[in-house]
């Protein structure tokens, strides 16, 4: 990037949303004042001290929610107050002392003046004290990022980042608290903009002697409700709100078909990747999509960024007869509560609308535990050929 396309520090602003941090929020506040001169600290219903008069000797914006009402909200707060002063770019940093302010450094170089970047700290797990619950949660998240947007960045979980506060403040959302940091992230992919990622250091107290505000049942929950949602909005054959023009595909690769082969069989090609893979196209290929099982299978492979050639050719395990009479055994004992002694031909076609039923009734059954059972056994066998490979490389 040229050198005259960074942004000068004038404009990069810090936020530092405070829930009940009153021990470590000051030295927090003081190491990014110290990088930079334009900080805004968003107290978010905080009852354990009043932060505006805990920094009232620094050099500091102190705003107030007289309730909590999320970090979502208030890093939303202090993007508006940002952009309103003329701020281009706001850094966020949690105030529990989880990181290193010095760490603001790393971003600077990487916020250009066209502001089409959103830069997440990936946090460095070879620390002491890292829950296994976050090793999962990270991994977690990164996959579902991966099937709404497309895009793979490695830990998407991260509080530290740097926004485009004009970019931010022109876009909805529906979670205002740790769900926003999901949200944000697939919708800014969604509107054109770029994700970037820049190593940074984290610190986890031992078990019992860290602070957080965290609800692991509610903001789960949340967190849950939110990928479902964008999932869903995915799978809308609509067009996503674009704040970023978007470049034209190059369809050139089609005149290629070797090369558009290797980038099919290449296409999220991860263990999880091809596991997701499997299963999605297992779980469409039971369900009575008469006729329609390839389009259908194809269709949502492609909104959800999958691997197609997996999803599309993993069906046939499901080709008629064995599947859909077993579907429509578990139907007909879900209505009758006794098997269906003659199946065949005749008994299926002369009475077509009621087994049509029994085939959806127990595909509901079928579908989902077929699921489950392909992606784990396509997720083994993935990481054991990778290995494989490996050792034998």
């Amino acid at each position: 990037m040229p050198q005259n396309n960074f942004i000068a520090t004038r404009h990069i602003w810090c936020a530092v949303p405070v829930y009940n941090n009153k021990n470590t929020v000051k030295s927090i506040v003081a190491g990014c004042r110290a990088i930079l001169n334009n900080i805004v600290v968003v107290d978010d219903g905080s009852t354990d001290a009043d932060v505006k008069s805990l920094l009232a000797d620094m050099d500091v914006v102190v705003l107030r929610h007289e309730k909590n009402l999320g970090k979502g909200k208030a890093i939303l707060t202090a993007a508006g107050y940002i952009e309103n002063h003329g701020g281009a770019y706001m850094i966020t940093i949690d105030a529990d002392g989880q990181h290193d302010p010095a760490d603001i450094e790393k971003f600077i170089p990487l916020l250009s003046q066209d502001g089409l970047q959103i830069v997440v700290g990936c946090r460095d797990f070879n620390t002491d004290n890292v829950p296994l619950k976050s090793r999962f949660g990270r991994k977690f998240a990164n996959f579902w990022l991966r099937l709404e947007t497309g895009i793979y960045i490695d830990d998407c979980q991260s509080g530290f980042r740097a926004y485009p506060v004009g970019y931010l403040n022109g876009m909805k959302f529906t979670g205002m608290r740790y769900d926003f940091e999901a949200e944000v992230l697939a919708r800014a992919a969604w509107a054109g903009l770029t994700l970037k990622t820049v190593e940074i250091g984290v610190v986890y107290p031992e078990p019992g002697k860290r602070i957080s505000s965290f609800k692991p049942f509610w903001d789960n929950l949340r967190i849950s409700r939110v990928h479902a949602m964008l999932i869903g909005r995915q799978l809308l054959p609509l067009r996503h709100k674009r704040l970023v023009a978007k470049k034209k595909p190059d369809y050139r690769i089609l005149l290629h078909p070797w090369k558009f082969m290797k980038w099919l069989l290449k296409e999220n090609a991860t263990p999880g990747g091809l596991a997701i893979s499997a299963a999605v196209g297992i779980f469409l290929a039971v369900l009575p999509l008469l006729f329609v099982h390839t389009i259908v299978i194809l269709y949502v492979a492609t909104r959800l960024n999958l691997n197609k050639i997996i999803a599309v050719n993993v069906q046939h395990i499901c080709a008629p007869p064995f599947v859909p009479a077993l579907c429509i055994e578990v139907g007909y004992y879900m209505r009758h509560g006794r098997w269906l002694t003659n199946i065949s031909f005749e008994s299926v076609f002369s009475q077509f609308s009621d087994r049509l039923i029994e085939w959806l009734l127990g595909s509901l059954i079928i579908a989902p535990t077929g699921a489950v059972l392909t992606g784990i056994i396509t997720y083994f066998s993935a990481v054991f050929l990778r290995n494989r490979l490996a050792l034998d490389g």
